[in-house]
């Protein structure tokens, strides 16, 4: 029984390119192996993204559900923001 399945897929030429240089570099012996390996790190991406989700997240939702003072306001974070973006202009 075969454990792999074929496909057909269309990509843009940018990225096409892409799968093209990789296997001319050597990186990898074919177009298969380049879609398989981004697909692989498609898959740790949405782990460490629901991972981030359930364990982060989630539990500071929660705690400013229970206490709302915890909360930074986004009238506070944009004022922060544009505070640090000004000291990097500065300091660079």
């Amino acid at each position: 029984m075969r454990t792999t399945q074929q496909f057909s897929i269309t990509l843009t030429h940018d990225m096409a390119e892409l799968v093209r240089s990789k296997v001319e570099s050597g990186e990898y012996a074919s177009e298969s192996e380049v879609i398989r390996d981004g697909l692989r790190a498609l898959q740790l991406h949405e782990r460490a993204l629901e991972g981030w989700l359930r364990d982060q997240a989630a539990h500071a939702y929660d705690a400013i559900k229970v206490d709302p003072s915890r909360a930074v306001s986004a009238k506070r974070v944009r004022a922060s923001l544009a505070e640090a973006h000004e000291s990097s202009l500065k300091a660079g």
